[in-house]
């Protein structure tokens, strides 16, 4: 009688935290590095209009954090900064088919120094170091290394490249003098205080940037998430985008 009176209120103490939902309300979000700004400042008002939801965000490297995805981190929303990684997510039935779509629109600059004298690509070969991101997991430098192979400059330049786990690394790297410059994204630019944007790359030399977004497969069953995911489409959403120099169409 002894041992059955000690487990009993264990028993009843594990079947009642069982029977409380262990993530109401909150919404976890994926996001690329270059939304941080726009995500934050929108999950803010929204959660002021909505008691009760709290967002947990992941800023990174689009692949990257499609890999966490694909690795059992939670995500109820995923905003990539191409369509590669939400295709990836999507191939692996980890994206909501229905819900994809398109956020946002971007376009790649080179950044540094205001004393570098470089206005466009084929002067990047008297420049020491260079930042993009990885090629493998970041979209910016993905388009980067295109950009710099369809200039025909991928071995004067190869030696010269230091690579960033994302895009605001390499817009860092560019502030701190640690490189001669860097390629970023716009919006990026626009809110540095040490660089400026130096050249915008021709847009024929790599892909439109666009940043897909899409609940995911459990998101799709988070009714915060969802009703965030809405708002994003709506006009408070494209104001903000339009105050950090995002393209809307």
């Amino acid at each position: 009688m002894k041992k059955l009176f000690v487990r009993l209120p264990l028993m009843l103490i594990l079947l009642a935290i069982s029977a409380v939902p262990a993530s109401a309300g909150e919404v976890h979000l994926s996001v690329a590095a270059s939304l941080k700004e726009v995500i934050n400042e929108l999950s803010d008002t929204f959660a002021r209009k909505t008691p009760g939801v709290k967002f947990l965000k992941n800023y990174g490297a689009s692949g990257a954090l499609a890999k966490q995805i694909e690795n059992g981190a939670p995500a109820d929303l995923f905003i990539s900064a191409n369509q590669e990684w939400m295709d990836y997510l999507k191939n692996k039935s980890l994206a909501d088919t229905a819900s994809i779509g398109v956020f946002t629109y971007n376009s790649l600059v080179f950044a540094g120094s205001p004393a570098q004298r470089v206005t466009g690509m084929h002067d990047l070969t008297r420049l020491q170091k260079i930042a993009i991101g990885s090629p493998k997991s970041v979209p910016a430098g993905e388009y980067a290394t295109l950009a710099i192979k369809r200039s025909g400059l991928e071995k004067q330049l190869e030696k010269k490249l230091v690579l960033a786990r994302d895009v605001r690394d390499c817009l860092m790297y560019a502030e701190r003098g640690e490189v001669d410059g860097a390629f970023v994204y716009r919006t990026d630019a626009l809110q540095a205080r040490q660089a400026k944007i130096l050249f915008t790359v021709p847009q024929n030399l790599y892909p439109e940037v666009v940043y897909p977004m899409a609940l995911t497969a459990t998101g799709a069953r988070n009714k915060e998430a969802a009703a965030f995911f809405q708002y994003l489409q709506g006009k408070e959403a494209k104001a903000v985008l339009k105050k950090y120099g995002f393209v809307l169409k």
